[in-house]
């Protein structure tokens, strides 16, 4: 990173152009080379003192879990428990090493910055780390992850969705934050060749399971994200699926069951206990649909003096709902990506019949005092 490094300058571009370039590696539904990902496998069993593994491919992650349990693969233990004695042990252990020598070095350098080159790195912190860890690993990666078999002890590693340490090394050095031993920097270039070649993999002393990408993908921006950050979803089909037919539903970032998306109806939200599946269903099929499919009754309306122009609006619970209360709906004080205002439902107490109480005791204050606002978020 130059000295005069300008947080508003093309340095800034170039870092979105850098989060974009692993943001379409993490993203990527093109079949995984096959060459590129067993040879970069390989070099990390030779790295770890290991013969080549054998290399299994599977068509999903999923399948890949279950081949482990149904050949009863396993990982070992080292006698004093301190850590796994095996392929995937070592392995683990010569990345843990390599990110802190890293480590080491960025924060060598950086109590001699000055603020400038402290904001750089907070920026890249943020605008890599955070954006990519956010939309791969606790986005995509986690919707994968329940699709599989539970398999115990198993160290797994997430191929394109395990991008952001990658990508936030790399950065660091290419910007001159740090300079990084040759070791390092070979096994960043191992890690980069992985990342852009394959999925996710498993490694044993023997064989290496490696699971090909999936074959559809689709993800949104999320609100207000000022690093570029995304979440699956798709209103109408799986936003990611493999092609052995395993998938994943997801409604902005919400992962539900099959029927939220395919064919929702009152009947199936009045027998769901996950409150958070039971909003997306509803806000899938929207609420006046819904109000009148589970013909729910209004016991009070009226103006929102904290939203100007949309009402409040206070329903008796459906039966089913498994507990009594009623349900405010009201109208988001905040606009969305797309210029519209999302109403959603609460959850009140069954004694509620003003909606302006019902609402101000969302708030922990009186019916009274919320009449009294100028403006809610």
């Amino acid at each position: 990173m130059p000295e005069n490094f300008n947080l508003f300058d093309e340095d800034s571009l170039a870092l979105e152009k850098i989060r974009d370039v692993w943001l379409e590696r993490g993203l990527c539904t093109r079949p995984a080379d096959r060459n590129t990902a067993e040879a970069s496998v390989a070099q990390l069993y030779r790295r770890s003192g290991l013969p080549k593994p054998e290399f299994v491919w599977v068509p999903s992650p999923s399948a890949g879990s279950d081949l482990i349990v149904t050949e009863g693969l396993s990982t070992k233990m080292s006698l004093d428990g301190t850590g796994l004695d095996c392929a995937s042990g070592y392995i683990a252990s010569m990345f843990a090493a390599s990110r802190r020598r890293m480590d080491a070095r960025i924060e060598c350098r950086r109590t001699g910055w000055q603020m400038e080159r402290r904001q750089g790195e907070r920026l890249i912190r943020a605008s890599i780390w955070e954006s990519l860890h956010t939309t791969l690993f606790d986005g995509v990666a986690a919707a994968i992850r329940t699709m599989l078999t539970p398999v115990t002890g198993e160290v797994t590693w997430y191929g394109q969705q395990d991008a952001h340490r990658i990508a936030y090394y790399d950065t660091c050095h290419r910007f001159g934050l740090a300079t990084f031993r040759s070791e390092d920097r070979e096994l960043l270039d191992v890690q980069t060749a992985l990342a852009d070649s394959t999925g996710w993999w498993w490694a044993f002393d023997d064989v290496c399971i490696m699971a090909e990408r999936p074959t559809a993908l689709h993800a949104e921006p999320i609100p207000g994200s000022a690093q570029g950050a995304r979440r699956l979803h798709h209103s109408d089909s799986p936003a990611i699926e493999f092609v052995d037919g395993t998938k994943a539903f997801v409604l902005h970032g919400a992962i539900v069951p099959d029927w939220v998306v395919l064919d929702p109806t009152a009947e199936r939200i009045a027998h769901e206990r996950n409150v958070e599946i039971r909003r997306c269903a509803i806000e899938r099929i929207g609420w006046d649909s819904y109000i009148e499919l589970a013909g729910l009754t209004l016991v009070d309306q009226t103006d929102d003096p904290g939203n100007a122009g949309c009402l409040l609006q206070l329903y008796a619970s459906p039966e089913g709902w498994g507990r009594s209360g009623r349900i405010l709906l009201a109208v988001n004080g905040s606009l969305e990506r797309d210029g519209h205002r999302r109403r959603y439902g609460l959850h009140v107490p069954g004694w509620f019949t003003s909606a302006l109480d019902a609402a101000g005791w969302t708030y922990g204050i009186t019916g009274t005092d919320y009449s009294r606002l100028v403006r809610r978020t």
